[in-house]
């Protein structure tokens, strides 16, 4: 993630680094931290529909980068409010994913909502 970052990133080719670094902190800890506070957020559909369309490959690089940024800024537990802390552990996060969801939400197609719903429909 960028904020943790030891090096500095080539200016030249910076977003795809970034997009990777910040991809595998999404597919490690996504989906784990969303089970655990899927009842403490009122947006959980919107939140997995973005994922699906940041996991997506015909999602253009930028949408990508924005979602997958926010997506990690939500795994990592070291953030500016730590999600330890009762009632706003999760706002700077839920900050941070509602600006981005909205940013890039002509990206976020029926299919990716549709995957949303059947996933909560399992996993209930």
């Amino acid at each position: 993630m960028r904020f943790i970052q030891l090096h500095k990133p080539d200016p030249k080719n910076s977003e795809p680094t970034l997009l990777v670094a910040d991809e595998k902190v999404v597919k490690k800890g996504f989906l784990r931290k969303l089970k655990k506070v899927a009842l403490k957020i009122t947006f959980t559909e919107k939140l997995l529909a973005a994922y699906f369309c940041a996991t997506d490959r015909q999602t253009p690089l930028k949408a990508k980068a924005i979602l997958m940024a926010a997506l990690a800024y939500f795994v990592v537990p070291a953030d500016l409010i730590p999600d330890f802390i009762i009632a706003f552990g999760y706002t700077d996060d839920i900050s941070v994913l509602i600006a981005a969801i909205n940013s890039v939400k002509i990206h976020i197609k029926t299919e990716h909502i549709e995957k949303a719903q059947v996933w909560l429909d399992v996993n209930d």
